[in-house]
């Protein structure tokens, strides 16, 4: 993999900055979230300039080309990037002795998203952007596809953006109506307690999806 070629290329000072976390580091700043701040931009832009091109103006307008590039550049999707490159490995590597106890702990999502991000944002300063892109959209291709292939999996947006207030979501089947051959559902999503939103389907997984759909509406209309 092309990323892993120009990672391994680094200098050592961002190398190591890349793998270290905020809690054994020093200073903040010689942690990897200043890099992971940088290469999160690099990330959207390099998928946002080869899916762009790709896919025509009558059928794909602003809203869903953003679902798209959210759903390709997710936490769950640098996750997997991070699990191809071995950075967890390497995270692990890197910490110092008295923190090898509490590196389980600490290789979630979240952080194994932002070593990806960090990784990318080294590159960029040290590779400069055109190299950079191309090593990413490679990188992240399997994540693209999916995300073009099934662009409104709102159930993967929902658990994202519950992931940055630390919380799960719980679908609960409400009410069921009609025959068996020709069954609906309807499926409320619940966090904390609270419905965020209902959807009806003639599959359960339809209606979850239909309220996942409903929850992230009413989630990003209280982020407005």
């Amino acid at each position: 993999m092309l990323l892993a070629e120009l990672l391994d290329g680094l200098p050592e000072p961002l190398a190591s900055q890349v793998f270290t976390h905020s809690s054994w580091s020093h200073r903040r700043g010689e942690s990897y979230d200043r890099l992971a701040f940088l290469g999160d931009s690099v990330l959207s832009l390099a998928v946002t300039s080869y899916i762009y091109p790709r896919l025509t103006a009558d059928r794909y307008g602003a809203g869903r080309l953003t679902k798209i590039r959210a759903r390709a550049v997710s936490g769950t999707a640098c996750r997997e990037v991070a699990r191809r490159l071995d950075l967890a490995d390497r995270l692990t590597a890197a910490a110092p002795a008295e923190r090898a106890g509490a590196m389980q702990s600490l290789l979630t999502t979240r952080v194994l998203a932002s070593v990806t991000e960090a990784a990318i944002g080294a590159c960029y300063l040290h590779y400069g952007y055109e190299r950079t892109a191309e090593a990413v959209v490679e990188a992240f291709e399997p994540e693209v596809e999916a995300a073009l292939a099934n662009p409104a999996d709102f159930k993967s947006t929902l658990q994202e953006l519950l992931a940055r207030r630390g919380e799960l979501v719980e679908y609960t089947v409400t009410e069921e109506q009609g025959p068996a051959h020709a069954r609906t559902y309807t499926v409320s999503a619940t966090v904390g307690g609270r419905s965020l939103g209902s959807g009806t389907g003639h599959s359960k997984k339809h209606a979850e999806q239909r309220a996942a759909e409903a929850a992230v509406h009413e989630l990003e209309g209280e982020d407005d």
